[in-house]
């Protein structure tokens, strides 16, 4: 089998990308959860949940708009469960669906968190990165993703048009 092996450019652009990617979740991790006992994923369950109809996403649609296996946002959302920022119920309509609804505990603890989470965001990342570069940086992920999607564009990336 014929192996297309990198560049030395491709080899620096790649371990650059995994160890700043891996230094900046953690970092937004870490900042979410010493501020406000919220890990990144939790986090960005709770956005998707308000930027959603009546505060409500399918289990099955949750899972896919965070890219997390169902096992895993059952046991996530089962955590936030315990901790009164989301509910689960029957879909009266289908009672094999389960959605998870936005709790205003939830709604609260979104909008007390997200500005800490913007202002790491910012200092992490966007703050640090010339604007040409975050443009490039835009374009390069928005053609991957195009390339691995396989579930309903993110909204907030794909905007119905008007």
């Amino acid at each position: 089998m014929d192996v297309r092996w990198l560049s030395s450019d491709q080899q620096r652009a790649w371990r650059t990308y995994l160890l700043g990617t891996t230094l900046l979740m953690e970092r937004l991790d870490r900042d979410l959860r010493e501020r406000h006992d919220l890990s990144l994923p939790e986090y960005e369950i709770l956005v998707r949940l308000s930027e959603s109809a009546d505060r409500r996403l399918r289990m099955a649609e949750l899972a896919d708009s965070v890219k997390n296996s169902r096992s895993r946002i059952t046991h996530t959302i089962a955590r936030m469960e315990r901790g009164g920022l989301v509910v689960r119920r029957q879909c009266p309509s289908d009672g094999r669906g389960v959605f998870a609804h936005l709790t205003e505990a939830g709604r609260r603890k979104l909008e007390i968190a997200a500005p800490d989470h913007v202002r790491s965001v910012r200092d992490a990342l966007i703050d640090v990165v010339a604007e040409d570069d975050l443009a490039a940086v835009s374009r390069a992920f928005a053609a991957v993703a195009d390339t691995l999607e396989t579930g309903a564009p993110d909204p907030v990336l794909s905007p119905k048009s008007a």
